[in-house]
Formats: structure tokens, sequence, C-alpha cells
């Protein structure tokens, strides 16, 4: 990366930080934990950096753990990695099919470990989910589609950290069935949302800056052409 995608880097990792201030709702089953405004923003990175946008969203995760006065210890940093692979699945989304074979390989990994847990055996069917971002690699290239198998791609890493340290029993995830659903969804809108309307930004950055040979702008997701 050149200085001006080192820029880039920055402002998003700047970006991603200040998202994580932002809480929007509570975490079902853990309490005094909350989704923050990040998940709805973090994805989009990689689609915008590539390799440095998942990059970013690790950085700012780090950051607020600093900031905050958390030692960082192995599960802080495993705890990076929901996020991060749903930026990764974002970023590769015009990979399709077994081509982008990591994208396919962590949601059924998840799966598989959820029902080697003794807790997950009881709930097997709640894993399913995970089937959605294998399923979208299959599909044409749609955003919300993209959106949908990158949250479920955060869902699915993100679970199975939580089954496999945090004591549960299988009606709690029998519990979250209709909840993951809502939450998902709502999740997958706000990253639609959020990638049109940086796209839309960039766009404008772009025709006075020439931004294109740093940041990935899609173009087909612009709505106002000057």
């Amino acid at each position: 990366m050149n200085m001006r995608g080192i820029l880039f880097l920055i402002i998003f990792a700047a970006l991603a930080y200040i998202a994580l201030q932002i809480n929007v709702f509570a975490l079902q089953g853990v309490t005094g934990k909350n989704f923050t405004l990040f998940e709805f923003f973090g994805p989009i990175a990689g689609s915008f950096l590539g390799i440095a946008g998942v990059a970013a969203v690790g950085i700012a995760k780090i950051a607020n753990a600093i900031i905050g006065g958390s030692a960082l210890g192995v599960m802080d940093l495993l705890k990076l990695s929901p996020m991060m692979f749903a930026a990764y699945y974002f970023w590769k989304n015009g990979a399709r099919g077994i081509t982008d074979k990591l994208s396919i390989i962590v949601p059924l990994a998840a799966m598989a470990a959820f029902w080697l847990h003794p807790i997950g055996q009881q709930a097997w069917f709640y894993a399913l989910y995970w089937l959605v971002p294998v399923i979208v690699k299959f599909l044409p290239d749609r955003l919300m589609l993209r959106s949908l198998g990158s949250t479920f791609t955060a869902h699915a890493v993100g679970s199975i950290l939580f089954l496999y340290t945090i004591p549960t029993a299988p009606a709690l995830w029998v519990a979250l069935i209709p909840i993951v659903a809502i939450e998902r969804t709502a999740f997958a809108l706000g990253i639609f949302a959020s990638h049109v309307a940086f796209t839309n930004i960039m766009s404008a950055v772009d025709k006075a800056w020439s931004i294109t040979k740093d940041v990935n702008v899609e173009k087909r997701y612009v709505l106002f052409r000057l």
C-alpha cells in the first residue's frame, strides 16, 4: 500500500473504533454485553480496502481494548476473529463457489465444532444458520446476500467462542433461534446501507482525488452520478 492507502486504512480503523463505542442493543444471554454500531459497519472495510480492511477491523478492536484498559490475552485476540472473518467474507464477494474456500470452510468448521460440543449436540439445528454464508457463495453476487453471508459468518465464529468459553444450556440456544433471525437480518440491512452510503461518499471523493487505485469503489452502487 502507498501512503494514501495507509491513510484510508487509518480512517476506517478510526471510524470502526468510534462505532464500537455506540451500543445498539443488548447481547442476549450475556449480562452487560451489547452489540454496537460496529456490527453494522465493520464488514464493509474489507470491500473497500481488501486485506487492509480486514486488518483495520482488528486494529479497531485492539485499540478499543487497550484504550479501555483491558489486558490482551489469547481469548481477547480470539474475539477479534468474528468481525475479521466477516470483513474477509465481504471482501471476497466476487469469488463464487469453491473458488473462495475460506469463506466456505469457516462456517462449515463452526457447524462441526458446534455439533461436537455436548451442549451443541442437544440444539444441533441452531448451527444450520451457518449454511447461509455457504449457500450465498453459490448464488449471484447481490449486496443483500453478501451482507447476510458476512453477518452470519461473524455469528458462526462468535457463537463457537461463546459456546466453548461460557457455560450454557441447550434451552438458551433454542430460545435464541428466532432472535438470531431478527438480529442478523437487522445487521445485514445495516451492512447493506453502510456499504451503499460509503460507496457514494467514496465515489464523490474519487471525483476530486482519484482514489480508485487505492480504494475499491463499486460503481454499480453509486446512486448519484454527477
